[in-house]
């Protein structure tokens, strides 16, 4: 299966969290064995980083990860386009899915 396509805005100097929710079907996926990661790059094929993202499964039984920035990375991301994807490791097989992918706009923070 291809991974979806979502764009993000990401204020800078902001707080960023975007919950994911995993289905097949209209049937929650289990992640109770998995652990996701997820990076931002000017690119998709620079090899420079801009952040990590934070990724936490929040309910591994209904199929739900939280992806999110705190504000103090955020601050320190230029303002501009960048693009992003999130990938789901089954811990046991270390079987990678990609779920989402897209752009991600940082938008200038003003009130410093």
């Amino acid at each position: 299966m291809a991974a979806g396509t979502y764009d993000i805005v990401i204020d800078q100097g902001s707080d960023f969290s975007i919950e994911i929710a995993i289905s097949q079907d209209g049937e929650a996926t289990a992640i109770a064995t998995h652990s996701a990661r997820a990076q931002l790059r000017p690119s998709p094929t620079s090899t420079t980083k801009t952040a990590d993202f934070t990724c936490v499964i929040s309910d591994a039984a209904g199929g739900k990860l939280t992806m999110s920035l705190s504000n103090a990375t955020s601050s320190g991301i230029p303002a501009g386009k960048y693009y992003y994807d999130i990938e789901l490791v089954n811990t046991s097989t270390n079987v990678v899915t990609r779920l989402l992918q897209g752009v991600a706009r940082v938008t200038p923070e003003v009130t410093r």
